[in-house]
């Protein structure tokens, strides 16, 4: 098969355009012939090899990904397989939980006690095939876009965790999300107002500000003309603060902390500044504030959210798409935040 992958860690030159073995699926496994492919910051920081892992090389990056069923294992482990055929269209689920340990065994399976994540430690979607668990897959209409279907599968999942499950937001709060292009944040967006929420969105510009009003923002602050961000929300909620923000950067924390009214939520799912940084810890107990982190979700949500999204009730915002061999290209506009939305790879 036809597939982008690194032999060694570094910079995009490291990626190659190169055949290898087509995998064979294993017994509660499918074969997907892969239409599209989604890209993620996580994509980049792997490549570049990111908090020291240890990967099998050569390594195929890619979570997220689309498209047809086009083997099944044989024999299927019971209960596996119902529902799901040959030629059958699914989105992946790349959330791998081992499906064995108590919190698998209690639904739980993005707390799982041998977690991967596709791309990540295991090899990925930037290929033509891709063996898989049917578990991880979900049935898509005949009609529903694989584009659209690959963008939508990580962030909508991780926008949906963190802000219905850990977040606990309610109908009537304020949301605040710091940064107005990314695939979790456009997500995000969506999820809040179809929970009834009120949103602002801190954006680098006065272009991507638009776009993020367009998708649902009701209020638009620009870090390039506001050096302290914070003052410019405090004021926009009549100088009571956010009942939550959406703060993926890490850098920002103490900002994002300040926006905050008293007993407010800061939720948190990476770190696109920096995994280290400073905080004032009187902030959080003189405010009685949480920090509130999570990583995609249960199986049982990304069902959930996928439903709305086939359903037109969440809809993946779309940057650029390029093929399959260009993305080297691709992840450099991603790393440079020139998107706003989710890249994707075709997959012919």
């Amino acid at each position: 098969m036809k597939t982008i992958l690194f032999r060694q860690h570094g910079g995009p030159e490291v990626l190659e355009y190169a055949d290898f073995p087509t995998p064979e699926p294993k017994p509660g496994e499918a074969l997907i012939r892969l239409r599209a492919a989604a890209l993620n910051r996580m994509d980049v920081m792997v490549r570049n090899g990111w908090a020291g892992l240890k990967l099998e090389l050569p390594h195929i990056p890619g979570a997220d990904g689309a498209g047809e069923v086009a083997a099944l294992g044989s024999p299927l482990l019971k209960g596996e397989g119902s529902g799901v055929r040959s030629g059958d269209r699914v989105v992946i689920n790349p959330n791998l939980g081992c499906g064995q340990c108590e919190f698998c065994l209690a639904g739980k399976d993005n707390l799982c006690l041998d977690w991967h994540l596709l791309g990540e430690t295991v090899r990925g979607t930037y290929a033509e095939f891709v063996a898989l668990p049917i578990k991880q897959l979900y049935k898509l209409p005949n009609d529903f876009d694989f584009h659209q279907a690959a963008a939508a599968a990580l962030v909508y999942q991780t926008a949906w965790h963190s802000l219905v499950t850990r977040g606990q937001v309610r109908e009537g709060e304020t949301v605040l999300i710091v940064g107005a292009g990314g695939g979790v944040n456009t997500a995000s967006v969506q999820v809040a107002k179809y929970l009834g929420a009120r949103v602002i969105v801190v954006g680098s510009n006065a272009k991507k500000l638009e776009l993020a009003e367009s998708i649902g923002a009701d209020a638009l602050v620009d870090r390039s003309k506001e050096e302290d961000w914070s003052k410019a929300v405090f004021l926009a909620t009549n100088k009571r603060g956010v009942d939550a923000v959406v703060d993926n950067v890490g850098t920002t924390f103490m900002l994002s902390l300040r926006a905050l009214r008293k007993g407010g939520r800061l939720l948190t799912v990476g770190n696109s500044g920096s995994p280290k940084f400073e905080i004032d810890n009187r902030y959080i107990f003189a405010k009685h504030l949480s920090i509130l982190g999570s990583t995609m979700s249960t199986r049982a949500e990304f069902k959930e959210v996928m439903d709305l999204i086939v359903a037109g009730k969440l809809q993946p915002v779309m940057d650029k798409t390029y093929p399959l061999k260009d993305a080297a290209l691709a992840q450099e506009r991603l790393w440079k935040n020139e998107n706003f939305g989710k890249i994707t790879l075709d997959i012919q």
